[in-house]
């Protein structure tokens, strides 16, 4: 007789409390069943798919052995989260991934109890694990808390400076360190699992604190010595060794697709009770789903898919994305000089630097999840005469802050920062937004601030940066495509602090920094019907501000209205303090700044979000007519 077909599994389960009431045997269906369900849920939304799918047998062994939301369960970044919202009572809601109104691509406090601490950052799980493993301990909790970190964001120095907090305090925390790159560990088999389990199980453990109580009674000499020959002994059999001396008792590697593997060791582990313990579990990104495996990137982001051939939808587009244009720009300064370096923390291709890749291998540096090293390091790179760029996504560039400002700036080293989406970033929602850098960048002394108004600026600020030699040169730009204008075969050398007219006119003058100059144009043809004829200007820079083309705006236009795709204290705010300084403001002037919002920004579609902001073509004459106090306002809705 022919097998019966299996009763699915994933409808019974509503939360992790169902899953737990399942026969072990059962998981394994569950599991099958629920990369089906992320892999088709991904189709419909686009996002990060190769990373969940990597953990799903994790996922469910997690959810089986620990008692979770009473057990903290941490994800680090969120990428690979999925497959939880899935267990974890979200299921009616993941179609709605990251679109306008429905589930973050990430962990989020506010969405569920599941989710005991938000990221979109990577490796900022071990800090937020011992932080709630110290407090429950304060307040005589007994609880597991468990942080699943990938190897990759096992790159950035937070993750060690946590872990060695961590072995310092004796805390109890569990580490589950996802290896989906083989990149620590070979394939491993049933000889490692069977050891893992060994090493992991209390009678080992017991046994190992029988022998410490033993080398207490020796001499020191001999008690150093006991101690260092039981690690050694079981660091060849399991590995480990660093993170044995940052304190943590390794487990592993295991098979992180075998159920059979994973339950028992997380088992132990689970009831071991004391001390932080790392559970080191190989896994393949993108598994059981062959066009994710097949994928160079793993499907690591993707946008809409057909499922039975993993094709992808792509909005056609006759503009190249603003990524595009950065990464051919510096290929062609690349070409012409070869003191142009190209430094990225662990997006090549999110950058466009993988096209600089191929051409120039040795001139570029991929440094991993380490922002502050990638801006000490090009500092370095500078002080030495190279012509260093670092291209790291605005909201990145955070993590590196204090570098920028003491290790560029005070020093006045010529690096250059290609600072890639500017401004709102849609589905990835308020963790990614690029809102920040005009502010935060625009406080330092002696560092110059570019934004593009469009694609071919953008060439001639690439060329602007890497002819400019006196101190720290910054320049900014949006996710998506560009225009549509003619670009320059070369881009041309910018003079430093001058902006541009676009569009001569009179009464109002919309001054732009950004690529919101697309939409200022576009107001202007549209309050011609009202009978005005706006003044366009694109700023260029924020630092050193064009003083004389905001004085002779202010002096020659009735309203003069700044528009930036970035937060309060950017460029908005520079002018003002200009205008103000310079009593620009105390006459006829009518001044208002338009900005992004001072508010976190939920995941929405870019132009969604633009338009609530007030930031496209509608919310430019909306505000201009507002400031005019006109009545025709009733005319624009004709």
């Amino acid at each position: 007789m022919p097998d019966r077909p299996l009763t699915p599994l994933l409808d019974t389960i509503q939360s992790p409390a169902d899953l737990r009431a399942l026969d072990r045997s059962q998981l394994r269906q569950v599991a099958d069943e629920l990369r089906s369900e992320v892999v088709d849920a991904v189709s419909v939304t686009g996002g990060h798919l190769g990373a969940g799918l990597g953990v799903v047998e994790l996922t469910v062994a997690l959810h089986a052995v620990f008692n979770t939301p009473d057990d903290r369960l941490i994800w680090d970044v969120g990428h690979q989260a999925y497959p939880h919202k899935v267990l974890t009572g979200r299921r009616d809601r993941i179609r709605t991934l990251r679109q306008k109104d429905g589930l973050s691509g990430f962990t989020r406090r506010a969405e569920s109890i599941y989710d005991p601490f938000g990221a979109g950052h990577s490796s900022t799980s071990i800090s937020a694990g011992l932080g709630m493993a110290v407090a429950a301990a304060l307040k005589g909790e007994t609880r597991n808390v468990v942080a699943v970190i990938g190897d990759g964001a096992m790159s950035a120095g937070m993750a060690y400076e946590a872990m060695n907090n961590a072995g310092a305090a004796d805390a109890r925390l569990i580490v589950i360190l996802n290896d989906n790159d083989m990149s620590i560990a070979p394939p491993t088999g049933a000889m490692s699992a069977y050891l893992a389990r060994l090493v992991s199980g209390p009678a080992y453990r017991g046994l190992r604190n029988v022998g410490k109580q033993l080398a207490n009674l020796l001499p020191p000499f001999l008690k150093d010595k006991a101690r260092r020959t039981e690690e050694f002994a079981r660091g060849w059999w399991t590995g480990g060794t660093l993170f044995e001396e940052l304190g943590f008792y390794y487990v592993g590697p295991i098979d992180g697709h075998n159920l059979d593997h994973l339950l028992p060791v997380l088992q132990n582990v689970r009831d071991a009770e004391n001390g932080p313990i790392l559970v080191h579990v190989v896994t393949k990104k993108g598994k059981g789903y062959e066009p994710a495996e097949s994928s160079s990137d793993k499907y690591h982001g993707v946008s809409k898919f057909n499922v039975i051939t993993g094709a992808q939808a792509k909005t056609p587009s006759n503009a190249p994305s603003y990524t595009g244009v950065f990464a051919e720009a510096l290929i062609d300064e690349a070409k012409r000089d070869d003191r142009v370096v190209a430094i990225t923390a662990a997006m090549p291709s999110g950058t466009g630097l993988d096209k600089f890749a191929e051409l120039f291998p040795s001139r570029i540096f991929d440094v991993g999840i380490a922002e502050q090293h990638a801006v000490t390091f090009a500092a370095g790179l500078a002080a030495d005469g190279m012509k260093p760029f670092v291209a790291i996504y605005s909201t990145f560039l955070q993590r590196a802050y204090d570098q920028v400002v003491h290790d560029v700036a005070v020093q006045g080293l010529p690096v250059r920062f290609a600072i890639d989406r500017a401004g709102y970033v849609g589905a990835d929602g308020p963790t990614h937004a690029g809102n920040y850098d005009t502010a935060y960048l625009g406080a330092i002394p002696g560092i110059v601030l570019m934004a593009a108004g469009d694609e071919a600026e953008l060439k001639h600020m690439v060329a602007t940066a890497a002819a400019y030699e006196e101190g720290p040169i910054a320049f900014r730009y949006p996710r998506g495509d560009g225009l549509g204008v003619d670009l320059p075969e070369h881009g041309s050398i910018l003079p430093i602090g001058k902006g541009r007219i676009v569009r001569e006119g009179s009464g109002v003058a919309l001054l732009s920094f950004g690529t919101r100059l697309g939409e200022s144009l576009a107001a202007a043809e549209k309050l011609g019907a009202f009978g005005l004829n706006p003044t366009v200007a694109d700023a260029r820079f924020l630092k050193p501000l064009d003083e004389e083309l905001i004085a002779r705006l202010a002096q020659s236009h009735d309203v003069l209205i700044t528009i930036e795709e970035s937060g309060i204290g950017g460029f908005g705010s520079h002018v003002a303090t200009f205008l103000a300084s310079n009593g620009l403001l105390d006459g006829k002037l009518k001044f208002r700044p338009l900005m992004i919002p001072d508010a976190f920004t939920e995941q929405a579609s870019q132009a969604d979000m633009y338009a609530a902001a007030g930031l496209d073509r509608a919310g430019i004459v909306k505000t201009v007519l507002d400031t005019l106090g006109s009545s025709a306002e009733a005319k624009l809705a004709r």
